[in-house]
C-alpha cells in the first residue's frame, strides 16, 4: 500500500497522531506520508489515518 497527501491538507494532525510510522508534519505544517510503501505493520493505522481525515487529503493505493 502506498499513503500520499493532497494540497487539500489543512495540517490538523490527525494523521500523524494516529499513525506517526507514516505520517509527519512538514516545514508548512502539512502532513505528508513519509514513509512509501507503508510498511505492513502500520497498514491498519494507516487507514484508521485516513478515515480520521477532516478534508479526505489521505489517498490510499
Amino acid at each position: 500500500m502506498y499513503a500520499t497527501v493532497s494540497s487539500d491538507c489543512i495540517g490538523c494532525g490527525a494523521c500523524e497522531a494516529i499513525c506517526p510510522q507514516v505520517f509527519r508534519m512538514n516545514d508548512y505544517e502539512i502532513a505528508e506520508a513519509y514513509k512509501n510503501p507503508v510498511p505492513d505493520e502500520a497498514e491498519q493505522s494507516t487507514k484508521e489515518a485516513a478515515k480520521s481525515c477532516p478534508v479526505a487529503a489521505i489517498i490510499l493505493e
